[in-house]
């Protein structure tokens, strides 16, 4: 999955089942990237809208929980997910290609990306330009503001990979795997978020 808009692409590599529900997925890629989960998201494939309803007057076109992503997308196929309408943070999502569940490899996994994510909340593409300008310019008035908001430090050429584990209970798991590259976001990147178990581990592979 890559974000659109940001000029030195911010991609992130994922194995899920490929009978994994759009909901499941869009659990997966918010702890890929370390998104906070608090915004409305959709996801639009073949110009078809899938969502869920968060009690905001938000009416999709389709249930996510019931759209299953091996009905919907094929292989070398893309479509599009969109975090944060205000931000309006659009990934593009492209299925690579469909192996065989490899026995000894646990799913959902995050086996590879590049850079930070953006700050929640920034203002978007041109928003987040405008905090690296910032931050990388101490003589700017509100270079030590955007330092304290972005939590003290943020380097957006580091990526701290995670590997999603499903836990007994149906819980999606995402723990840092590689080594520590320092905070991406004022906050820790470990999250647990709840879904629904998922049956039938032929793999699928997406970035």
């Amino acid at each position: 999955m890559t974000i659109v808009g940001i000029k030195t692409p911010v991609w992130r590599r994922v194995v899920v089942p490929s009978r994994i529900t759009l909901a499941e997925l869009h659990e997966v890629l918010q702890a890929a990237f370390g998104w906070w989960g608090y915004h409305l998201h959709e996801f639009d494939i073949d110009g078809v809208r899938f969502g869920s309803d968060d009690g905001e007057d938000w009416d999709p076109l389709e249930d996510e929980r019931r759209a299953r992503l091996d009905k919907l997308a094929r292989a070398g196929s893309s479509f599009t997910y969109t975090y944060d309408f205000g931000d309006n943070w659009r990934h593009t999502v492209t299925v690579e290609k469909i192996p065989p569940a490899d026995p000894s490899m646990t799913y959902p996994v995050c086996t590879g990306g590049r850079r930070a994510r953006p700050p929640e909340d920034c203002g978007g593409v041109s928003g987040y330009e405008n905090v690296l300008a910032v931050l990388a310019d101490p003589a700017d008035g509100e270079h030590a503001s955007m330092l304290e908001w972005v939590g003290g430090s943020f380097d957006p050429e580091r990526f701290r990979n995670v590997r999603v584990r499903r836990q007994p209970e149906g819980r999606l798991d995402a723990r840092a795997v590689g080594p520590a590259c320092g905070r991406l976001t004022g906050r820790r990147w470990t999250r647990v978020r709840r879904a629904r178990r998922v049956r039938g581990w032929r793999g699928g592979v997406g970035r």
